[in-house]
């Protein structure tokens, strides 16, 4: 029960989806429980993979050619922002703005939690979405079931990432109370990063069964790669994570994965 609480609570923070009433209700909140849905971030990442999948087959199945399929991705970008309410790509934005607009530690860290968009943000958004509609129309020309497969075990991995870097890094965010972050503060444990792990086994033996292996493989490293660098970026840049910071690194590494399915050796 504390499981689907967890999980419920992490749907909750992460999306659009409404948990209300009585069900809010017995799920309960407390920044423990908050740090402890961490763990079902990958979780959620299945709703969204699957709600991004099917609006990408439905929409592609309907309009025919390239256009289609830019079109398709497209929509299925809308879907999958809309439910997550631009959470993460309000992440990648702030992040681009703090780490553009200035080399002093305490200075990125204030502009990141200005909530006005800067060119660097705004710049950091229009080329990360149109890098990801123009990689899944190239999916798209692999077949739907290679796109559809793409944005599920995308939206997954690129969960499970972020985990690894409140694991390992120290929480640099602001510590007053308004931060949405700062239940985040503290380490997560082995225990949550292990059924973090358990998510994304599966996604990844969906890539491993229906995408080239070379391709699949190139993901699971790029996936890493991707992860590693944001570590080693607000590490140095930072001296640990934020709440932006996981998000973009969930940005990051969801582009990563669809660059290495699409590229063809």
């Amino acid at each position: 029960m504390d499981g689907l609480r967890h999980f419920l609570l992490a749907l909750q923070f992460f999306t659009r989806v409404p948990v209300t009433g009585r069900v809010a209700a017995w799920v309960g909140f407390s920044p423990a429980m908050l740090r402890a849905s961490a763990a079902h971030f990958p979780g959620v990442g299945w709703l969204v993979g699957v709600v991004g999948a099917g609006v990408f087959v439905l929409a592609q199945t309907g309009l025919p050619g390239m256009a289609g399929a830019l079109a398709a991705a497209l929509l299925s970008t809308i879907a999958t922002v809309w439910l997550t309410g631009a959470f993460h790509e309000d992440g990648l934005a702030d992040v681009a703005d703090g780490l553009g607009g200035s080399t002093d530690r305490t200075r990125a860290l204030q502009i990141m939690k200005d909530s006005r968009i800067g060119a660097f943000g705004a710049l950091a958004l229009v080329l990360a979405l149109g890098l990801k509609i123009a990689l899944l129309a190239v999916l798209a020309g692999q077949g739907a079931l290679s796109a559809a497969t793409a944005l599920m075990g995308a939206h997954v991995l690129s969960r499970l990432a972020p985990l690894f870097l409140i694991r390992w890094l120290p929480y640099v965010g602001d510590e007053g109370a308004a931060s949405k972050s700062k239940p985040l503060a503290d380490a997560i444990g082995g225990g949550a990063l292990l059924v973090g792990v358990l998510y994304a086994l599966p996604a990844v033996l969906l890539l491993l069964c229906t995408q080239p292996l070379l391709q699949a493989a190139a993901a699971l490293v790029a996936c890493v790669i991707a992860a590693s660098y944001m570590a080693w970026l607000l590490a140095r840049r930072l001296q640990g994570f934020t709440g932006d910071g996981l998000g973009a690194t969930q940005q990051l590494c969801e582009l990563a994965i669809y660059l290495a399915l699409a590229w063809q050796s």
